[in-house]
């Protein structure tokens, strides 16, 4: 329970009490109920989006739940968005270590550049646009049991992307997670996932069983995959990762996932 609750601490805005002293391996080990934290915002997701389809239109109640995934987590993975692009934005001088040094300067830097405003811009627009898509589709209960997803495989690929990458620095709450991760609980946070689409399979249960399994095999697939082209990317550009790239890899493969999910339920319908 208490490494639940840290994971809750970690991920969102909800006022969460621990008591007693935490050790490094309990806030490393929160990590393998990431993915359970995403299901209690595809929850928030999923409510908000009934509430104000019913009280509005489709256009508001999508825009009220991007706000709503934003505001639960404090905007923090949009600020590591923010900051990694700005540290992309810089150019190379020509020496390899030297850049790396200037661009994890710029990602640990208070300030945002115009790179990273767009790139948070982007993100939103895209984010919009996809579950207003996804809304939009004639799938009834389907669509909202795909957009609870959403959130849980994003929580689920920080953790694989943990497990599989090096930190770049050689301090901070990054490099605790990235260092303490094992393959255990790397599975433990799949065993989680897993568990947690077993409902979701039962809305949608009107659809072709075929249909079904591709859904949840490009679910798991695709964010996945993607994570380790986004290590590949940090490591050639910051010489690893940070807390600012776990956060804005996470964003990154929840527009992937909403991207997929939104394509898949609009052929299978």
């Amino acid at each position: 329970m208490k490494r639940f609750l840290l994971a809750m601490q970690f991920l969102t805005i909800v006022p969460v009490r621990i008591t007693g002293r935490t050790t490094e391996q309990e806030i490393a080990g929160s990590a393998v109920f990431f993915p359970s934290v995403g299901a209690l915002q595809g929850l928030l997701a999923v409510t908000t989006a009934l509430i104000f389809t019913r009280l509005l239109n489709i256009g508001v109640a999508c825009g009220m739940t991007v706000a709503i995934l934003i505001i639960s987590n404090g905007g923090f993975h949009m600020d590591a968005l923010a900051d990694t692009f700005d540290a992309f934005a810089v150019k190379s001088g020509g020496d390899r270590a030297k850049d790396r040094e200037r661009r994890l300067s710029v990602m640990k830097d208070s300030t945002t550049g115009a790179i990273g405003v767009t790139a948070v811009a982007l993100t939103v627009l895209l984010k919009y646009l996809l579950i207003d898509s996804l809304m939009r589709n004639p799938g009834g209960p389907a669509r909202y049991a795909v957009l609870f997803l959403g959130p849980v495989f994003s929580k689920w690929t920080m953790v694989q992307t943990m497990h599989s990458g090096m930190s770049a620095r050689n301090d901070g709450l990054g490099k605790l997670f990235i260092d303490s991760i094992r393959g255990r609980d790397m599975l433990l946070s799949l065993f989680v996932t897993v568990v947690l689409c077993v409902p979701v399979a039962g809305f949608l249960r009107d659809l072709q069983p075929a249909a079904v399994g591709i859904f949840f095999l490009l679910a798991f697939t695709v964010p996945h995959l993607f994570t380790f082209f986004w290590i590949k990317l940090c490591t050639a550009r910051f010489g690893g990762l940070t807390g600012d790239t776990l956060g804005a890899g996470g964003e990154l493969c929840e527009i992937l996932y909403f991207m997929v999910a939104s394509s898949w339920l609009q052929h299978s319908i």
